[in-house]
């Protein structure tokens, strides 16, 4: 019986630290055939010299040619979007250079998928600590009507797609090319498409990712009073709400209940917030407090 192929696209940078076990928990997959296509960020440490190693030592692995120099994950992601031949597998995966994948990964995507009918997949993660420590990060609630414009579905590492959905992203994503690159998530991003198309995504409750905290995290496990800070600070200087703007005029004008250019100004618009308070984050204590930060004029 022939097994189902998924295209794993790995953005890597300065990642020689964690990207072998990475990798090799990758390719440790059961009972799937895969191809993994690498592209790095030029790095200063050893991860381009590491990938091109474990390209010559196994057929299964494509480095990307490295000349192109990215600066976010999410233009590097937007690059293996588009210069990645899907035509050949099944299934689409995203994966970051610093986590480890449980071996029942790509299965239990591939069976939730086919079996219940959904475009896409993601799980929850288990964020583990040097130290030892380890916690569930729930990104399973239930989805709200617009939660995909305020949030993505969770952490893009475990993002599988239908090859057939892929491919009409990655045309949309070429379509509006220079609006995407200046995006800064492209977990977010996928996200908000394939829910503004009416398309079907499966958050599973189970983890299937063991994901890495460290220094350089860029966004990681969100955790703690510390994090609420962070989040806090995040929305006050502006970041959130301009990431806000950039995906929603992109997506909006295929909902037409949305109105397009009402995100062109500097103030968020209270009156949507007024209306969709309760459908623009999936957990209540979320949706609770961003409705209250954009009410009172904080984003």
């Amino acid at each position: 019986m022939q097994k189902i192929t998924f295209a794993i696209l790995l953005a890597a940078y300065n990642g020689a630290a964690w990207i072998t076990e990475q990798i090799q928990s990758i390719l440790n997959q059961q009972q799937v055939d895969l191809h993994l296509f690498i592209s790095v960020d030029p790095s200063t440490d050893e991860t381009l010299s590491l990938c091109k190693q474990l390209a010559q030592s196994d057929h299964r692995i494509t480095l990307l040619s490295s000349d192109l120099r990215f600066g976010k994950a999410s233009r590097n992601f937007f690059r293996l979007i588009k210069d990645v031949n899907f035509d050949a597998y099944d299934y689409i995966a995203f994966a970051d250079q610093d986590d480890i994948w449980l071996p029942n990964k790509l299965i239990t995507a591939h069976k939730r998928i086919s079996e219940e009918g959904y475009d896409a997949y993601s799980c929850n993660v288990t964020a583990f600590w040097p130290d030892g420590r380890t916690s569930l990060l729930i990104k399973s609630q239930p989805q709200r009507q617009y939660d995909f414009l305020f949030e993505a579905a969770g952490a893009g590492c475990t993002y599988v797609f239908r090859q057939n959905s892929a491919l009409r992203f990655k045309m949309f994503m070429i379509e509006h090319w220079d609006k995407i690159n200046q995006v800064d998530l492209h977990d977010w991003m996928i996200y908000a498409w394939y829910r503004s198309q009416h398309l079907t995504w499966f958050i599973d409750s189970d983890p299937y990712v063991l994901y890495r905290q460290h220094d350089y995290n860029r966004i990681g496990a969100n955790k703690g009073f510390r994090a609420i800070l962070n989040r806090l600070s995040m929305i006050r200087a502006g970041w959130y709400y301009a990431e806000i703007r950039k995906i929603w005029n992109l997506v909006s004008y295929d909902l037409p209940e949305l109105e397009p250019k009402q995100l062109n100004s500097l103030v968020f618009p209270r009156k949507f917030i007024f209306y969709h308070g309760l459908q623009i984050r999936r957990r209540l204590r979320d949706r609770l407090f961003l409705s209250f930060m954009i009410l009172i004029g904080l984003h």
